[in-house]
């Protein structure tokens, strides 16, 4: 933490008013506020797409025919089939709903870090304003004060140069000009010291409050990539449950199947539907002239019986 706080400090430059290492700090936290928002969209995205999915599989369980006329076994192993996809398409119903929590975890998470970090910010931008303003003044100061370091120099070269070509009279206006340059410079030195002394507390206040900036978004920036990676194990363990889930559906199906005797239905069948044991009588053949001399009608041949 301390190796990062010193890089990103440094990373300000030499120059008082950089914000280069605060600015790539803030940036890589937004990108990383940006990231979580987007798994975020994912999840209700996802959330979406397994509601649809799930009640597009009930909807089909329950309005879609499939092999509604069989019977006995395997018509118990439909009824199984289709009563399972309708449980799997709650399933996803459900799996819909676990998604939409999650997402709102992460929209919390993602709040309650922009707001603690909102409060350090703050106290950087005032930080930051208040240096910037000190070092206008600082830097106005010494530009005072070095002009007052010229216009001294000036008038004492203007004193010397002119000392046995002027009347006393003008050598008393250049001993003048020369102590109020000097009086002047004196003023502009102090305000600089004062300014400089100002500067540097404003400096060092501003160095302790950035150390311990940069050890909060640290800190700030591990917790979320933690509950990040973290999310995302608990996404993809829900996905791989719900394929577990899923699986001991699908296996109440293959039990039900394995249920499903052939021999069964087709018994079934035949007692549900049979007519009788017996086969019709053969037509055989009646000479109309004969039956007419025959007072005894002829009788039909008694029917056979068959087997299945």
């Amino acid at each position: 933490m301390l190796e990062l706080t010193a890089k990103l400090l440094g990373g300000d430059s030499t120059d008082l008013t950089s914000t280069v290492g605060y600015d790539s700090i803030i940036q890589h936290l937004n990108d990383g506020r940006k990231n979580c928002k987007e798994f975020e969209d994912f999840l209700k995205e996802r959330a979406i797409i397994e509601e649809k999915y799930g009640k597009e599989l009930i909807n089909l369980s329950k309005k879609k025919p499939c092999g509604q006329t069989e019977l006995n076994t395997l018509k118990r192993s439909l009824d199984v089939f289709k009563q399972q996809i309708d449980n799997v398409g709650q399933g996803h119903i459900q799996l819909a709903q676990i998604l939409r929590e999650e997402a709102k975890k992460m929209e919390d998470f993602r709040e309650k870090q922009k707001l603690h970090r909102k409060k350090i910010e703050l106290i950087m931008e005032a930080i930051h304003k208040n240096r910037n303003l000190q070092y206008k003044k600082t830097m106005e100061a010494k530009r005072l004060y070095e002009q007052r370091c010229r216009d001294k120099d000036e008038a004492e070269q203007a004193v010397h140069r002119n000392a046995n070509l002027v009347t006393q009279k003008q050598q008393e206006k250049l001993f003048l000009k020369l102590a109020q340059t000097k009086s002047a410079l004196e003023d502009s030195d102090r305000s600089y010291q004062q300014s400089v002394t100002t500067l540097e507390k404003i400096r060092e206040e501003w160095q302790k409050e950035h150390i311990k900036a940069c050890e909060f978004f640290e800190t700030q920036e591990c917790e979320r990539i933690n509950y990040f990676r973290n999310a995302l194990w608990l996404h993809v363990n829900q996905l791989s449950q719900d394929c577990v889930q899923n699986d001991e559906k699908y296996e109440e199906i293959r039990k039900s199947l394995e249920l499903c005797s052939i021999e069964k239905d087709i018994d079934f069948f035949v007692n549900l539907r049979k007519t009788g044991s017996l086969a019709p009588a053969p037509v055989v053949y009646e000479n109309y002239y004969n039956t007419q001399r025959n007072a005894t009608p002829v009788r039909s041949p008694v029917p056979v019986p068959i087997s299945r």
